[in-house]
């Protein structure tokens, strides 16, 4: 490839493959299952330089952002391609060389479609991370072999925990610079291993990866240079993941968004009720209770975009009709009538503080849980929760990226289940009510 520039010798690789149009290759195929990441990790530890590399192994990078990648990588002396810029897209990411802000990126294989969140690894940016990780099922948590595991590392671990991942992959990044060296990659493994005993994950939940994101090795093709690793490569480890072994539960909610009455000849008398269903299925035919009413009804029937099906499933869009006509409005919920959850004007919650204004007792707040909201009061601050798994210690308040046990007292009773149970009906944001900044985000207990 020439250079423009006679100063620069350019030793950049030529692409092993034919450049794929976008609108080919990028479109997510609805017929493939679906598997949510999230990557943590400290500073410079690689992260976006994975996606970027994953991208790129997967031919999911287009033809104007390979060229800009090796314009930039050029223009900056290297004599390799910065991934890095394929997913850092601020101007300031790309000047300092870090991530600011959280990036979704979008790519698939021929088995399955990505979603992959890239967060910050600084500590004061300890919320991305948290948005970042609410949504997923998978944790990628990267480490410097160099470094080990540092107080970051802990922490990000930790919020995996706290937000109930389904799985976490442990990739021991940079082994290109410990001359990949299985002896320094067990010792990693090991310190981590005792973090792992204190969390609330299993054994068969933690994957431990030796890998070189710059280089690409175990990324998508095995490493000939680390023949002492006999696992998968990262990319065959997350096609093995199936999304029905990371569902939340199997207890079903359906909070109601939007009651349909379309008034048409052809569906004159129809009655609807459409939201997102989460955790386990619901069929037609079930017996469900409409909370806050306790009214029982069954499915009459179950309608997903322009098809009536038999039965959806957790993450689908639909709309329930009733077998009854009982009233049911916004905000409700229904639930299988063998599955109520809990009900109370009171809740425990560990809480994120996402926000500069601390949270103090006494402060008043809007509580919105799903599509519901009440006003809430903070009752008591039990305690600070250090995030490398130390223990807690006593506070008068919770400020920026804080995590914390607190008591609330609600207006009014919400019907809801732990957030270990059941994380769509378990969490919920605090709203100041004079700026309605998001202040908080918290998992009840």
């Amino acid at each position: 490839m020439e250079s423009s520039d006679p100063q620069i010798t350019p030793r950049f690789p030529q692409f092993p493959f034919p450049i794929v149009p976008p609108l080919e290759k990028q479109k997510m195929s609805k017929d493939r299952k679906l598997i949510k990441i999230a990557t943590a990790g400290s500073v410079d530890d690689g992260k976006s330089t994975l996606i970027g590399r994953l991208l790129y192994d997967t031919h999911s990078l287009t033809t104007d952002k390979l060229e800009a990648i090796e314009r930039n990588s050029r223009q900056k002396g290297y004599d390799y391609l910065d991934f890095s810029l394929a997913t850092d897209g601020l101007v300031a990411e790309r000047e300092q060389g870090i991530t600011i802000d959280v990036a979704h990126i979008y790519f698939s294989t021929d088995k399955t479609n990505f979603i992959i969140a890239d967060t910050p690894g600084h500590v004061e940016y300890t919320r991305n991370m948290v948005t970042g990780a609410s949504t997923s099922q998978v944790a990628i948590i990267l480490i410097d072999a160099r470094k080990g595991v540092i107080e970051q590392t802990k922490r990000h671990f930790f919020i995996s925990n706290l937000l109930r991942l389904g799985h976490v992959v442990v990739a021991i990044n940079k082994m290109d610079l410990v001359d990949y060296d299985e002896a320094t990659y067990l010792q990693i493994k090991e310190d981590f291993e005792v973090l792992v005993e204190k969390s609330n994950f299993r054994t068969e939940q933690i994957t431990f990866i030796p890998i070189s994101a710059l280089k690409g090795e175990n990324i998508a093709a095995k490493s000939e240079l680390m023949p002492w690793y006999v696992g998968n490569t990262l990319l065959d480890h997350l096609e093995v993941l199936e999304p029905t072994d990371l569902f939340e539960s199997s207890i079903a909610r359906f909070p109601v968004q939007f009651v349909i009455r379309p008034k048409t000849e052809a569906f004159h008398d129809f009655r609807g009720f459409s939201g997102k269903l989460y955790g386990g299925n619901l069929k037609v035919g079930e017996k469900v209770t409409i909370l806050p009413s306790f009214t029982e009804s069954t499915i009459k029937s179950i309608h997903f975009f322009d098809q009536e099906i038999e039965e959806a499933t957790p993450d689908s869009s639909i709309v329930i009709s009733l077998a009854d006509e009982v009233n049911v409005s916004r905000g409700d919920m229904l639930v299988r009538s063998e599955q109520i959850p809990q009900s109370a004007k009171q809740i425990r919650a560990t809480i994120c503080q996402v926000n500069h204004r601390p949270l103090r007792v006494g402060n008043k707040y809007t509580l919105q849980h799903g599509v519901n909201r009440v006003m809430a009061k903070v009752e008591s601050i039990e305690s600070l929760v250090h995030t490398d798994f130390s223990g807690d210690e006593p506070t008068e308040q919770l400020k920026l990226n804080d995590i914390g046990k607190v008591n609330f007292k609600l207006s009014k009773a919400i019907h809801y289940d732990p957030y270990s149970e059941n994380k769509s009906n378990g969490s919920f944001i605090l709203i100041d009510e004079g700026s309605f900044d998001t202040v908080s985000v918290g998992f009840i207990e």
